[in-house]
């Protein structure tokens, strides 16, 4: 396969995520790694930013010394309705060969397209989903042995500045 398209909301970007990356890598030439919920931010479910989560991906994946030519980080907004979303996809980032998820919906709305798809394998999915971390920063409890130690950087500034306050 010459590129892949692996999609996520990185909410945040965790040890799992690195392994999906890691294993996508291994299949494709190319990657890209699609932000989705894009314009999503400062909600329970979805406390960071693109942009945020755009930087953690990017330095996690710089301190692995993953080679930056290899993967393109693009966000995605939601769209009203699954046709109109994978459309949407379609028209913004350039052509690909698979898609690699995780996610049933997703790969089911992809295969119907006629495009194939792949499913990376979960690494502890018990204890490395983003859900967790989210829920683990708002009760105080560790988090930061789910995350890269860059994304833990990014986090911790932004709890300092508040942003988990009233988000449960």
């Amino acid at each position: 396969m010459d590129v892949g398209l692996y999609i996520g909301r990185f909410q945040p970007f965790h040890y799992g995520h690195l392994s999906a990356v890691r294993f996508a890598l291994k299949k494709v030439r190319e990657l890209y790694i699609i932000v989705g919920s894009s314009q999503k931010s400062h909600e329970p479910r979805n406390p960071f930013t693109a942009g945020e989560r755009i930087i953690m991906i990017r330095n996690s994946l710089q301190k692995e010394r993953i080679d930056p030519s290899r993967y393109l980080i693009i966000p995605i907004p939601d769209a009203i309705g699954h046709a109109v979303w994978t459309a949407f996809i379609d028209q913004v980032v350039p052509k690909y060969d698979i898609v690699i998820s995780n996610d049933t919906l997703t790969l089911q709305l992809f295969r119907e397209k006629g495009i194939k798809t792949l499913e990376a394998p979960l690494k502890d999915r018990s204890k490395f989903s983003a859900t967790e971390v989210r829920r683990r920063i708002s009760a105080g409890e560790n988090w930061k042995e789910l995350v890269p130690p860059s994304v833990a950087k990014i986090i911790e500034e932004i709890i300092a500045r508040g942003r988990f306050e009233g988000l449960e």
